[in-house]
């Protein structure tokens, strides 16, 4: 739920940001903007709640909190890399990659009942994926309008 009231906040904010320096709506831009300060956001938890989130990763995978490092610090750099023109497309394409990829683990929390911010097995279980698969849609198709087929 902080994701996506990070990324719509922002979202409304960089609405007004940019016209105010530009002159004029550029909805594409403050949509990366908003799809950006997300992923510097989600980006945090993977460095603050390390424990947890290595119990987001099965067990037959090794090195789970270098994982979790290094898709934190994949997550900062696509967030650089949506707002640079010259690469923003091939950002896309990575992040809706990524966002695909990393749908299993949250499936995987879910089942388990994972708690990554405690790092327990208390969490919401299965009902969180009502919640989380449309989000992660949405993720996706956000980032495929705003950095691939922008408005």
């Amino acid at each position: 739920m902080k994701p996506l009231l990070v990324l719509v906040s922002s979202f409304v904010i960089a609405i007004f940001a940019v016209r105010i320096l530009t002159k004029e709506y550029d909805f594409a831009l403050s949509a990366r903007i908003a799809m950006s300060i997300m992923l510097c956001f989600t980006a945090i938890g993977h460095f603050a709640f390390t424990k947890g989130m290595s119990m987001m990763i099965p067990q037959f995978i090794p090195f789970k909190t270098s994982l979790v490092h290094l898709t934190g610090l994949f997550e900062i750099l696509l967030a650089i890399g949506l707002l640079i023109p010259k690469v923003k497309v091939v950002s896309g394409w990575a992040l809706i990659i990524f966002l695909i990829l990393m749908l299993p683990a949250n499936i995987y929390a879910a089942i388990h009942q994972v708690n990554y911010q405690k790092g327990t097995f208390d969490g919401n279980g299965l009902s969180y994926l009502w919640f989380r698969i449309p989000l992660q849609f949405l993720f996706i198709v956000w980032a495929y309008v705003s950095s691939i087929r922008m408005l």
